[in-house]
C-alpha cells in the first residue's frame, strides 16, 4: 500500500512546546485537523523532525521522513524549554507505529552534532541518507527529498 498524503512539519523557534504550539496544540492539530493517520507521511525538519518522532510514539502513520533530527536539548536553554526532551524516547513504539522511516542528516550541520543525528538513526533503525555538505538542509529546494517521496509512491 502506498501513502495517500504527506504533511510537512517545519522547525520552530518558540518557547515551551508542551505549553504552546507543538505538543499541546500542534500535535493534536496534526491528528484532528490535518487527519494524520496510517495513510500519511510526516516530513519533519529540525524540531519538526522531533515532532514527527513524538507524534509517531502515540499514533500510527505510514511513514516519517526526518531531516536534521536530534535527540537532546544540546545544552541549549531554548531547546530545553521546548519540552520535547523531558520524556524518555519511545523508540520501539515509533517503530511499531511507523514501518517506513527515512532520515536525512549531514556531518557538516552547524547546529547538530553528527552523533545526535546518528543516535536517531540507530535507535529508529532508520534508512539514513548521510551527507557531508548539506548543512542544516536550509536550501529552498531539496531534490533528494522529492525523489524519496516519489519512491514511496511507486
Amino acid at each position: 500500500m502506498v501513502p495517500k498524503r504527506a504533511v510537512i512539519v517545519p522547525g520552530n523557534g518558540c518557547g515551551d512546546v508542551a505549553q504552546c504550539n507543538w505538543r499541546s496544540i500542534w500535535l493534536p492539530y496534526m491528528k484532528d485537523e490535518l487527519k494524520v493517520d496510517e495513510n500519511t507521511i510526516i516530513i519533519g525538519h529540525s524540531s519538526g523532525a522531533v515532532a514527527a518522532i513524538r507524534y509517531a510514539e502515540e499514533n500510527k502513520v505510514w511513514g516519517i521522513v526526518l531531516v536534521g533530527a536530534y535527540i537532546s536539548d544540546l545544552g541549549d536553554t531554548n531547546e530545553a524549554a521546548s519540552g520535547y526532551f523531558k520524556d524518555p524516547w519511545q523508540w520501539e513504539k515509533v517503530q511499531e507505529n511507523c514501518k517506513n522511516i527515512v532520515q536525512f542528516g549531514s556531518t557538516d550541520d552547524p547546529f547538530l552534532p553528527w552523533d545526535e543525528q546518528q543516535a536517531v538513526a540507530d535507535n529508529l533503525k532508520a534508512n539514513l541518507k548521510k551527507y557531508t555538505d548539506a548543512g542544516h538542509f536550509m536550501e529552498p529546494t531539496f531534490p533528494d527529498l522529492v525523489k524519496q517521496i516519489k519512491q514511496f509512491l511507486d
